[in-house]
């Protein structure tokens, strides 16, 4: 016979403990997401969401600009707002460019993000084939089913991952961030080496002023400026903004719209048997990809082209208009987007240069990002995630509805638009602290830019290097004055001992067929 309910309760009562600890976790996260959208739906939040995906698919609209250079651009801007506005403003500028570089690469055959060279193998050739509304129409849907789904992933995955973040100490952050850079450097197109050599560089820059432990002038040539360091705005406007500027002009590309007429915008039935697949397995791969440090949403657009390719039964199409090779990437970078934010507000450690501009973003707020923030500051952590919802309804609205508008925008020369860009660098960098010294900053740093744009030398490890140096050194000192000055406590901790041995094997690794073959340059392929 079968024992009572209220027996088998109390023989049990794990398992209904268990139950109720669960039902009290999903109601906790529902009443926390309430909080997010009443956050998001404030009438101030919902312009700056508005403004920032209208100006993040603008920046993914024309070549030649990018989310880091319009964030650089209009961080000033932020400075007189609520620090929820901000980042809600920030954040949709960078997930809305994932959306705008679409629109270039199938219509004009010009990623306007990096993140969208590979919609124009096949985008660029619908369009010819008459296509373009289709192409247009499954760019999008796939793009916000994608950010989506990487919300709902970024709900999820948020909140345990603060629990575990809470585990960890001043070791623990250093080694992390070591980690981070190591992974960032091995995953860039130049040789490791030089990237490297830029995160170097990028440390010594962080490094600048005074020393927050004894007080004394590091690196500032008996210049009373710069005892308060270097600025972020400054740097990444000259690195991103000016050095971009320079360079377009110099290359003179020449953009050909393609004068087809839109139609179709409404993908047919066919076209999502044919892309549905794309569109999910591109969606979880970017999503993952997005949280290693790193590319993000550029490894994952190339990585899940390459995957469709390889699985499909007609893999000749690719490159000659399939679909699938447009709803692959597109779904794979917004999907990035999304999961970019989980290292930055559970960890406090940027994945890429877009989140470090973010960091700093919270940093000039008085914001702690890092395992406190869900705890210190919920309004912001969950009205920026329901904000990203928001702002993607909001994308799907402006993408397909305004074609005609963006492709008018195509037309715009540079002989206009440059010099628009360098009297906002200008404004921009002058409006933090009106001092000219910034100004100078961003110049040299342009410069700078330029330079290492032209020896093949990226800019995202030393920007990243410079956000996380400061942290990094903070937490260095803060671990050896715990231990005595022992470096023992680095190894002797066990997460802090695993990110050292992964940071060690990564840097190793490209190094053997050096050991195996002298003769090899350090600069060779073999070790990019």
């Amino acid at each position: 016979m079968w024992p009572s309910r209220l027996a088998w309760t109390a023989n049990c009562p794990g398992v209904f403990s268990g139950f109720n600890l669960k039902r009290e976790l999903i109601v906790d996260l529902f009443n926390q997401l309430f909080l997010g959208f009443a956050v998001a739906f404030q009438p101030l939040n919902l312009f700056y969401c508005f403004i920032g995906v209208l100006i993040g698919t603008l920046v993914g609209v024309l070549p030649g600009m990018g989310p880091v250079a319009a964030m650089s651009l209009l961080l000033p801007a932020t400075f007189h707002t609520t620090p929820v506005a901000s980042i809600i403003m920030l954040a949709g500028i960078y997930y809305g460019a994932m959306y705008g570089g679409s629109t270039t690469s199938i219509l004009v055959n010009i990623p306007g993000e990096a993140a969208s060279v590979m919609t124009c193998l096949d985008g660029y050739q619908m369009a010819r084939q008459g296509k373009a509304g289709r192409a247009l129409g499954i760019s999008a849907f796939g793009s916000f089913i994608a950010g989506s789904i990487g919300i709902i992933g970024l709900v999820l995955i948020a909140p345990p991952l603060v629990d575990f973040a809470l585990k960890f100490g001043p070791p623990e952050y250093f080694s992390l961030m070591v980690l981070g850079l190591t992974i960032l450097t091995f995953l860039t197109s130049a040789s490791m080496i030089r990237a490297l050599m830029m995160a170097a560089f990028g440390l010594i820059v962080g490094t600048m002023g005074l020393d927050n432990i004894s007080g004394l002038a590091r690196f500032t040539f008996n210049i009373p400026e710069l005892l308060d360091g270097v600025g972020l705005v400054p740097v990444v406007m000259g690195l991103f903004g000016i050095s971009e500027v320079l360079l377009n002009i110099e290359m003179k590309v020449k953009r050909e719209v393609f004068t087809t007429k839109v139609k179709g915008l409404l993908p047919t039935l066919q076209d999502w048997a044919q892309s549905a697949g794309a569109i999910i397995r591109g969606t979880v791969l970017g999503f993952f990809l997005g949280i290693l440090p790193g590319g993000g949403a550029v490894i994952s657009s190339f990585v899940s082209y390459a995957i469709e390719k390889r699985i499909s039964k007609h893999p000749e199409k690719f490159g000659k208009g399939a679909i699938e090779g447009v709803a692959a990437p597109e779904s794979a970078n917004n999907s990035a987007a999304q999961g970019a934010f989980i290292p930055l507000l559970t960890l406090g450690i940027p994945s890429n240069v877009v989140m470090a501009m973010l960091l700093g973003a919270l940093i000039i707020h008085g914001v702690t990002p890092g395992p406190l923030l869900l705890s210190q500051h919920p309004e912001l952590f969950w009205g920026v995630i329901a904000s990203m919802y928001v702002g993607n309804i909001m994308l799907l609205f402006l993408n397909l509805p305004l074609i005609g508008l963006w492709v008018q925008l195509l037309k715009v020369p540079y002989s206009i638009l440059f010099p628009l860009i360098i009297l906002f660098c200008l404004l921009g960098s002058y409006s933090i602290n009106n001092s000219t010294m910034d100004v100078a900053i961003m110049l040299i740093f342009g410069v700078i830019g330029y330079l290492m744009k032209k020896i093949s030398l990226e800019a995202a490890p030393m920007v990243l290097a410079f956000v996380l140096g400061p942290m990094m050194e903070t937490a260095l000192r803060q671990s050896l004055i715990k231990s005595k000055g022992s470096f023992s406590i680095f190894f002797t901790r066990p997460i802090s001992a695993t990110c050292l041995i992964l940071a060690i094997a990564l840097m190793v690794i490209p190094l053997l067929p050096w050991f195996r073959r002298p003769g090899i340059s350090l600069e060779s392929e073999d070790i990019k």
